[in-house]
């Protein structure tokens, strides 16, 4: 095995690509090579600078450290989404092709089988194939969702280069079976899947972290909290005082289908409690 040495790595799947056919798949393939290979012309990385590797439905590249990552992500923001759309837009239903994205940076070695090793590719991978980013490429209209590392974030991003807005990008945890993994999603945060947005992060002494409030789908401003709204409660009404209770409300009362004649004290309309004499003055209270 080659001793492990520092690359940047970038990591490209077409979403849904068990769904289709063999020659639906064979096109797609295709059509991943060719985003990808524009897409790092574009950045001005040369073929000598990078390592691709075949995983079927997503490839994998290994850049040279030396190569601009500041350019490679500005050509993936960019460059990416146009050509998702000028393919798409000619392309029957089952010949749509969807990406989700995933930049990071480590140490990677290759061992004697050609494999590559390290854990930063593993967890490059995890956020690959994370439910958030799955999620969030969902609900995208162009056709891209892209994720990259918190050294990534931390070393380009946060500093707000031309083409590459920091304010897009929101800190998010993903779950994996490494445990929870730290990254930054562009654009908005998914309102389903089982990982989740944060608003805290590790902070860079002497500098601002960069982090903002992560707006999700299915949450309205008014309540960016996440917490729903209390519901307004009408006022629960007084219980009424013990002991017998009697209405009336003019004419001729009547009890148990009586009539209730000579002098009632007290009773005016309305509601009547307490002792309650009929039948005459001084009379017997009922």
């Amino acid at each position: 095995m080659t001793d492990p040495v520092s690359r940047t790595i970038l990591l490209l799947d077409i979403e849904k690509y068990s769904d289709r056919d063999d020659i639906e798949q064979a096109y797609l393939r295709r059509m991943l090579y060719d985003v990808a290979d524009r897409t790092l012309e574009r950045a001005g990385i040369d073929e000598r600078l990078r390592l691709r590797a075949d995983r079927g439905d997503s490839v994998m590249e290994l850049i040279d450290a030396n190569a601009s990552v500041t350019a490679l992500l500005r050509a993936l923001l960019t460059e990416v989404p146009t050509q998702l759309h000028a393919v798409n837009r000619m392309a029957s239903s089952s010949a749509q092709i969807r990406l989700r994205g995933v930049v990071a940076t480590g140490y990677v070695a290759v061992d004697e089988h050609d494999g590559w090793v390290g854990s930063d590719l593993n967890h490059a991978c995890r956020l690959l194939d994370a439910q958030l980013l799955r999620a969030a490429l969902r609900e995208r209209r162009d056709d891209f969702a892209l994720c990259v590392s918190e050294s990534v974030h931390t070393g380009i991003v946060r500093h707000g280069h031309a083409g590459i807005p920091a304010e897009d990008f929101h800190a998010v945890t993903v779950d994996s079976k490494n445990g929870p993994l730290r990254a930054w999603l562009h654009g908005p945060v998914p309102g389903d899947g089982d990982d989740h947005s944060e608003k805290g992060g590790t902070s860079v002494p002497g500098a601002s972290s960069g982090e903002r409030p992560a707006p999700r789908r299915d949450q309205p401003g008014a309540q960016a909290s996440g917490l729903p709204a209390p519901e307004a409660r009408a006022p629960r009404p007084s219980a009424p005082p013990a002991g017998a209770v009697f209405h009336f409300d003019g004419g001729a009362p009547t009890f148990g289908g009586s009539l209730v004649g000579g002098d009632q004290h007290g009773v005016s309309g309305g509601q009547v409690t307490g002792d309650v004499h009929l039948g005459g003055s001084g009379g017997e209270s009922a």
